[in-house]
């Protein structure tokens, strides 16, 4: 997997570019590093549509607020990255995806990676 974080910006101009350079295969999506969420939901529908996994991202930063959780979950991200389980804004995004586990029962499709 190759991630264009700072290559992309999030910014489907710049995935455009990218996915002709044959640049990655894959896109970090940063809320609010493109400036609206209608921006960023028209970037995760083109980087599907080319074949590219899209990956949620939290921002340094970050707060308690779980809803890069529901976001990730809403538009079927292939991943989430939050960081690790040493401060509680990060561990409040995991408890989120549990309860949305939870909640949809076999619905649900949450692959762990060991």
């Amino acid at each position: 997997q190759i991630v264009g974080d700072d290559l992309f910006v999030t910014n489907l101009e710049r995935l455009k570019i990218g996915f002709l350079n044959i640049s990655a295969n894959s896109i970090l999506i940063k809320l609010n590093q493109i400036g609206t969420v209608t921006e960023t939901l028209e970037v995760i529908k083109f980087a599907k549509l080319i074949g590219y996994k899209t990956i949620i991202s939290h921002r340094s930063g970050d707060s308690e607020d779980t809803f890069i959780a529901d976001f990730a979950v809403g538009t079927d991200s292939n991943q989430i990255k939050t960081g690790s389980l040493a401060r509680s804004e990060r561990v409040s995004k995991y408890n989120q995806l549990l309860r949305i586990e939870q909640e949809l029962g076999k619905k649900s499709k949450m692959h762990i990676l060991n």
